[in-house]
Order: C-alpha cells, then structure tokens, then sequence
C-alpha cells in the first residue's frame, strides 16, 4: 500500500491537531487490539474535521453509517448542539458492542443513538430531514447510501463520505472497489443536483451539498 501523503507529514498533521484527549486515546487504542482491520478507524484529523463540520453547522440530527468503534460519531456528538442527536448506523454486532461500551462511559450517552441492522433499513426507518450524513461503511453499499441520504437531506445539509481515493487506487483502478469509488467520484462531480468537493485529507473525504 503506497502512502497518498508521507508518512511523516502525515505525522506532522496528526502531531498539530488538537488531540481529544485521554479518553478517545483509549477508545482508539482498545479498537486497535479488539477490532479487526485497526486502518477502519478515522483517527484524530479525520475526527476533529467531523467535529468542526458540526460545529459550524449546528445540526438537529446527524446520522452516520458505519459505527465501527464509535470514534467519529463520539468525535461528531461533543460538537452537537443543545437538543442535537447523532444515530449511527452498524449491522455487525460486535462493532456495536464496542462502541455502545465506549459511548455510554462518555459525556455524550444522552446524545448518541445506535441503530443495528442494515443500514438501509434504518435510513429507510429514519425521519428526515438529515442535517449531516457521515458514510463510512462497505464500500459495495456506498451507491444507495448515498441516494438513501440525498432523497432525507436538509437543503442546507452536508453529505460527508470516507474513503474515496481508495489509497490512490481510483487514479488507476484494478480491482472492483477502486472501479466502484472511481465511479462513483465521477457521478458526484457530474450530477446536477449536488455540488461535491474532494479532500486529499488521509484516505480521502468527499462532501457533498445540494446546489
């Protein structure tokens, strides 16, 4: 796996964002030696972006697929707003588990609600309209997140998707994933309903608003 940016500016970056603190250093850490595939996890930069996103946009409700450890939606909830909620979605129960743990011995208990079960579901059983969506999930799903979202989304709402330069494979792709990212890369920055701006931030983070 090539590094989209150097290891060590990448350390730079991370080394000159305000860290969360002691808590989320432990949450990342257990997911790290309890969790499979330790990469999944969105880290400090990915985290304090989320983080700032919803505290300039002061969203009623946020809604986030793919739990995993619950570092992002722990990350996104201490930024929420008086009466504001964030739902994450998670099909694999020992993801929720692990992350269920972590938010009830945090701050924000009262403010974080996880939903298991296919992520199209729920969405499908959600109210709108959503001020914020975090995808963050199987990659294979990322089309009818994507759409699921769209059709629930505040005008004034933020689509935010992880993972979209698949570690640079979209610049040439060969395997299905990069061919389904790439894809999907393109159809963002060429459908008239949106307006998507990509960010070589980690592994890439496209957002994604109505025009």
């Amino acid at each position: 796996m090539s590094d989209l940016v150097r290891s060590d500016v990448d350390a730079y970056a991370a080394g000159h964002t305000t860290p969360f603190g002691a808590w989320m250093d432990r949450l990342h850490a257990e997911a790290a030696t309890e969790l499979p595939y330790p990469s999944m996890l969105s880290g400090p930069v990915v985290g304090r972006l989320l983080e700032t996103l919803v505290f300039v946009m002061r969203p009623r409700l946020v809604v986030e697929v793919g739990t995993y450890a619950g570092y992002s939606a722990l990350a996104m909830a201490a930024a929420l707003p008086l009466g504001g909620r964030l739902v994450t979605l998670e099909i694999a129960d020992q993801h929720a588990d692990f992350a269920q743990r972590h938010v009830d011995a945090s701050p924000f208990a009262d403010r974080i609600e996880i939903l298991r079960g296919p992520a199209l579901a729920s969405l499908d059983s959600l109210d709108g309209p959503f001020d914020l969506v975090f995808i963050d999930a199987d990659k294979t799903g990322y089309p009818d997140y994507y759409e699921a979202a769209l059709a629930k989304l505040a005008p004034t709402g933020l689509i935010v998707v992880d993972n979209t330069l698949r570690d640079g494979g979209v610049l040439d792709p060969d395997s299905d994933g990069d061919r389904m990212i790439a894809d999907l890369n393109d159809r963002w920055v060429a459908d008239e309903r949106v307006i998507a701006t990509q960010l070589t931030v980690r592994d890439g983070v496209t957002l994604i608003r109505p025009r």
